[in-house]
């Protein structure tokens, strides 16, 4: 692909990255969904152990985008043999990931989930979804491996096709398991889990076949094994490690956040949590802008073009603000009618409750639309360790910030979710000073 800072460019490789960075928070949402018409218990702890597994699932996520990154400049720099190097590197740290979180994830939940969580019976509804949804780590980790790859190379349309056969296989699956249909009996919570692992190996198998069968990967020499690159795992594992420990901070805080919540009331936490399936389904635009500027930048720096990266960056901040404030108003003024589709039914007051606080988390989207592109352009540069450091400083703000507003002094929702505004706004703005004083320009990859 011919590198240029075009609108047209951007749009092409981040909407198909758009919708594959996003999988799991699709996957989160549908079983959210389903969930929310089954059982209102369900629902609430869906929520609290969704948003565990988004912290587990973003870790292996934050892996790859190191891997990504090197796989992208080594692509700029036409060296597609250290490309093929750099995936089988990525692959094989997935999958010793995979491994090593499954067996947390099965040994381990309930201890984690005692010291945040007060409620017997969410608790043995988080065990529920977990122990099913664990097996998942393989293909979603390994898949992940898969995408980076294609997204480093800069040819992502697949990455469209297999990401609507998960959503498609999901949702099918769901509806049967979840009520028990077809001759199957309703399973609940731990039906959406199965459901989610079952998708995400359909959709890995699915992925494995088109690469066996893609001629134009020859020539990354993706299938010879000829050593194991422990200077570039190492490599790897170092670009990586400062954008996982931003994931776990981030999810991390999230989860804790949910916790206060789950402490106010449960009419809090129903409220939350509706509130956050609506920040998952419109900020899919962000994620999937985020993950494609990684991209971008790191291949306009392997072609020696530096000078276009803020520009590239300021670029794809305002197509994402167009993109989300389109997807985002129509929610905001007209809730019931939008929102009813998705979580009407039997409980349609928690629409009406939630209504109010729509305009905080539309506010929330537009912030985080901008702030999310600046520091991820700025971890395109390889300065992770830099992006470490900013998200470290607003994480703490974030934490001192719930834990006097929501755990200590709760006034309403509203200023418990405007921690977000204040978390992205300071993000946005260290982000770019960082990146117009072009320090980054003599760093190496």
């Amino acid at each position: 692909m011919k590198l240029n800072t075009s609108y047209r460019q951007i749009i092409t490789l981040s909407v198909p990255i758009m919708l594959g960075s996003a999988a799991q928070n699709i996957i989160v949402l549908s079983d959210n969904i389903f969930l929310y018409h089954y059982n209102i218990l369900d629902f609430e702890a869906s929520g609290l152990v969704g948003v565990f597994y988004l912290l587990m699932a973003s870790i292996g996520y934050g892996f790859s985008r190191g891997g990504q990154i090197i796989i992208a400049r080594r692509n700029g720099e036409r060296n597609f043999e250290g490309s093929g190097a750099g995936f089988q590197s990525l692959l094989l740290f997935e999958i010793a990931l995979a491994v090593l979180f499954f067996t947390i994830l099965q040994w381990f939940s309930e201890d984690i989930f005692r010291l945040f969580i007060q409620s017997e019976e969410l608790i043995s509804k988080c065990l529920e979804y977990i122990g099913p949804r664990s097996y998942g780590l393989f293909f979603s980790y390994t898949g992940i491996a898969l995408i980076s790859f294609y997204t480093g190379i800069a040819r992502t349309k697949f990455i469209i096709y297999d990401t609507i056969v998960l959503i498609l296989t999901n949702l099918g699956l769901n509806y049967i398991l979840i009520f028990g249909k077809f001759g199957f009996q309703p399973m609940g919570i731990a039906g959406a889990a199965w459901a989610s692992t079952i998708a995400e190996l359909i959709a890995f198998i699915l992925f494995v076949l088109y690469m066996m069968f893609d001629k134009s990967n020859a020539k990354y020499h993706l299938y010879r094994f000829s050593t194991l690159h422990m200077s570039l795992i190492r490599q790897m594992f170092k670009i990586s490690l400062p954008i996982v420990i931003q994931s776990i901070l981030g999810i991390g805080s999230w989860f804790l956040f949910f916790s206060f919540i789950e402490n106010v009331g449960r009419q809090e936490l129903a409220i939350s949590n509706l509130l956050r399936n609506v920040y998952l389904i419109l900020s899919i635009p962000s994620w999937g802008f985020s993950a494609g500027i990684n991209t971008m930048v790191s291949s306009f720096i392997g072609n020696q073009k530096r000078q276009a990266v803020v520009p590239l960056i300021i670029k794809t901040a305002k197509i994402n603000l167009l993109f989300t404030a389109i997807l985002s108003i129509p929610v905001v003024i007209f809730p019931k009618t939008i929102l009813y589709p998705l979580f009407g039914g039997s409980n349609t007051d928690l629409i009406t409750m939630s209504s109010p606080y729509l305009w905080t988390i539309f506010f929330i989207l537009l912030v985080f639309s901008a702030g999310g592109i600046a520091i991820n352009g700025l971890i395109g540069t390889g300065q992770t360790q830099r992006a470490l450091w900013i998200q470290v400083l607003f994480t703490l703000f974030y934490l001192i910030y719930i834990f006097i507003m929501v755990k200590l002094r709760f006034i309403n929702l509203h200023w418990a979710w405007g921690v977000e505004i204040f978390y992205w706004a300071g993000i946005l703005f260290m982000s770019m000073h960082y990146l117009i004083s072009k320090k980054w320009f003599l760093f190496k990859l």
